[in-house]
């Protein structure tokens, strides 16, 4: 495989209904793509980083700067994906822009190989139970309405966004309208602090498989604490960048459940590398969702394929967020959506979408 040249490729797209967290309100994506040309083929990598720094302290125009001016010019005519990460290991954070240079590269080397991403990961499964995430709803009302409508389409577990003023009513409501069976979680987004902990154990009431990401990314010892003060378990999420970090989190005992987004760790194979830690420890481990498209979206369906991916994730069908996606829809079928197959990711944008973006920059090698 020989690099020849690197492609920025931007663009936007709307989502089918607001999508409000704890950290604000989003209505469209901007996206950014990496495009990776090779001798043979060519890969794509998606950036999960939002507009602005809230989620998380990356945020798109940064990571359009980092590719540019650090990323990129230590890309090599043979760099692989491998190679790639050992070579901006010296290079701190940026894990989001690591993450979609270093898929694009890994889809490339993989479609020459005639490989599946799924099949290099060593995914065991064909196709991932998908769940569904649930934004903050403007009343209980609204809430019912919409969990009843993903309930209705297929999804086999609910994960309600929450913030102070917002939480236990929600869920209580939600118990009360669909019953105790409902695989239900919910996610904080660093929206509480350590003095909320006896409001947090109100939820114990509710069997919720989890809380996700309570407190902030950087108290970990607040996460020991609440984690040993109530018995939901506790999953985190913006907490997790790195190998060492999950490690970390475990032997602390902050956390027995981890959310794996590979654009938060640095790529698809520092993920594998995570999952690997919690299946030797017998750590559940699901793949959360960063509004991605169908680019993002099949390399996660690929990454959520295995095995200690046993709770279902925010795996979506491209409906959930898209009136058309960038690529061939992801549909949902009996709660499940099947794994692509072909090389690489398996998929690539379809023509009259990729028509709508614009390639902003080519680097040759």
């Amino acid at each position: 495989m020989t690099i020849e040249t690197i492609e920025l490729w931007r663009g936007r797209i709307d989502l089918v209904s607001p999508f409000r967290t704890s950290f604000g309100t989003e209505t469209f994506r901007d996206l950014l793509y990496v495009r990776a040309v090779g001798d043979r083929n060519a890969g794509w990598g998606e950036c999960v980083a939002m507009a602005t720094p809230n989620y998380s302290s990356e945020y798109l125009e940064n990571c359009v700067q980092v590719i540019s001016r650090f990323l990129l010019p230590l890309i090599k005519g043979d760099t692989t994906a491998e190679s790639f990460i050992a070579t901006v290991a010296p290079i701190r954070g940026n894990y989001m822009s690591k993450a979609c240079v270093e898929s694009a590269l890994l889809d490339v080397q993989l479609r020459d190989q005639d490989i599946s991403l799924a099949r290099f990961l060593g995914a065991t499964q064909s196709r991932v139970a998908s769940g569904v995430s649930v934004g903050i709803q403007a009343s209980l009302g609204d809430l019912v309405r919409v969990v009843g409508e993903y309930i209705a389409q297929g999804y086999l577990r609910i994960k309600l966004k929450i913030e102070p003023g917002s939480d236990i009513e929600v869920v209580h409501t939600v118990r009360k309208e669909f019953g105790d069976d409902l695989l239900l979680q919910v996610d904080a987004n660093a929206a509480y602090t350590r003095s909320d902990t006896a409001h947090l154990k109100q939820l114990d009431a509710f069997n919720l498989l989890l809380i996700e990401q309570p407190l902030a990314e950087d108290d970990l010892a607040g996460h020991v604490e609440l984690a040993r003060a109530i018995n939901t378990p506790v999953c985190l999420d913006e907490s997790i960048t790195s190998l060492d970090t999950a490690r970390g989190a475990l032997d602390l005992g902050a956390c027995p459940v981890i959310n794996i987004k590979p654009g938060r760790v640095g790529g698809y194979i520092e993920a594998k590398k995570i999952h690997d830690l919690c299946l030797a420890r017998g750590i559940p481990v699901w793949c959360g969702g960063m509004l991605e498209t169908g680019i993002g979206r099949a390399a996660n369906l690929a990454l959520a394929a295995l095995p200690g991916f046993t709770l279902p994730g925010d795996t979506s069908a491209s409906a959930r967020y898209f009136a058309r996606d960038i690529t061939e829809p992801f549909v949902l079928m009996d709660g499940y959506i099947d794994v692509p197959t072909g090389p690489g990711i398996g998929v690539e944008p379809l023509a009259d979408m990729l028509a709508t973006l614009t390639k902003s920059a080519t680097f040759k090698l």
